[in-house]
């Protein structure tokens, strides 16, 4: 059974850092290119870091410089270190894979719960 389940956001001030942890069962981790999402209020989620599985990175052009996903396979986790946040960065962070995984008959995609993450200015 697929499950996705993130850890790490939380409250902090403008400038400060976060690291979000993503552990994934039921998906061969390996093999799979992994992402970070956001969702904020009112906004459609979107796609903020990507990594293959053999560890090339992208981007969205929002976080550049200030974010990095990164993998560690032999624990099936991904994260998202987090730096110089900004009021804009608050939202909903998931992890997924890149695109996201679809489950059963209707190839629903699935997310996880998410983890908040708040920046005050």
């Amino acid at each position: 059974q697929v499950q996705l389940v993130e850890s790490g956001g939380g409250l902090v001030q403008a400038g400060g850092s976060l690291r979000l942890s993503c552990a994934a069962s039921g998906i061969i981790f390996r093999i799979s290119a992994m992402g970070w999402y956001r969702q904020a209020p009112g906004k459609q989620r979107e796609l903020v870091a990507a990594i293959t599985s053999g560890g090339s990175t992208n981007y969205a052009d929002s976080v550049k410089g200030r974010f990095t996903i990164s993998r560690e396979n032999a624990k099936n986790t991904v994260y998202l270190q987090m730096n110089m946040l900004k009021p804009e960065d608050t939202a909903v962070y998931y992890c997924n894979t890149d695109p996201p995984l679809r489950v059963g008959p209707r190839l629903t995609e699935y997310w996880g719960q998410g983890t908040q993450v708040t920046v005050s200015s």
